[in-house]
């Protein structure tokens, strides 16, 4: 007579496996998770509207969260990022270098239920040439909400920000930006993802929206979790010159536990 442990055995253990790939998948993706982490993630874009010319960014992101304190009694999550940018030039040929750095400090309001998070957000006139960036400094605000639930991993990320400060020759800028990003959880770590950043010029009423669709997967390797994806956008909408048509989005982090 097979003694009952050894028929639920595999059960249990394909229990363990979903509820270790759900809960890696959650943590390598949602942006409120209180968790030091390293990324590269590229932005190839191959096709513009208006163009044969092609743009290029690698970003490359630091995350770290900082524990709440007596002056300030809610975590915050610090995330810079620094831009590797190739645009095209007037001239002629392709510049490449660093962009405009960005830097957001989320306090972290509510860790139940729907997480939601908001705080300052500062960009650097940084930018080693003119293609490369603004010429202006901007500051503004970002929000985040997150809902997590078996199957599904939901986040809305709002930053707006305008500038302040910068060469007096150049344009001021005010930018609003929206993500939705939707993740369906497989099995193993396995996930389908879709993230597209809608951005919208508030000073030209200038506007571009991507609607993505790839996979990726986060595996829990020593102390770390390492994942990676790849995802194909579309634009769908746009006003303005040359705007994306298509881009090419793919990344690589590593978090700690």
């Amino acid at each position: 007579m097979v003694h009952v442990k050894y028929l639920l055995a595999p059960a249990l253990l394909c229990c363990t496996l979903h509820v270790w790939a759900e809960d890696t998948v959650d943590k390598a993706n949602n942006p409120l998770h209180l968790a030091t982490s390293l990324s590269v993630q590229d932005y190839c874009t191959p096709n513009l509207y208006d163009s044969d010319q092609h743009t290029n960014d690698t970003l490359l992101r630091a995350t770290m969260p900082v524990a709440a304190g007596d002056l300030i009694p809610v975590p915050q999550i610090l995330r810079l990022t620094a831009p590797i940018a190739t645009r095209p030039q007037v001239s002629g040929g392709y510049d490449t270098g660093l962009g405009d750095i960005n830097l957001f400090d989320i306090f972290l309001l509510k860790q139940k239920g729907v997480m939601l998070g908001v705080g300052p957000l500062i960009t650097a006139n940084t930018a080693s040439s003119d293609e490369l960036g603004t010429g202006q400094w901007q500051t503004g605000l970002a929000a985040v909400a997150v809902d997590t639930s078996p199957q599904w991993l939901k986040v809305a990320l709002v930053q707006w920000q305008k500038s302040f400060a910068g060469d007096d020759d150049r344009s001021h800028v005010e930018t609003a930006t929206f993500q939705p990003f939707v993740i369906y959880k497989m099995s193993k770590g396995w996930y389908m993802r879709s993230s597209g950043i809608w951005t919208y010029n508030i000073k030209n009423d200038d506007y571009y929206v991507p609607v993505g669709l790839g996979v990726g997967r986060a595996m829990p390797i020593g102390g770390y979790i390492v994942n990676s994806f790849v995802e194909p956008q579309w634009t769908v909408a746009h006003r303005g010159d040359y705007q994306p048509q298509f881009t090419l989005y793919a990344g690589f982090s590593v978090m700690l536990k």
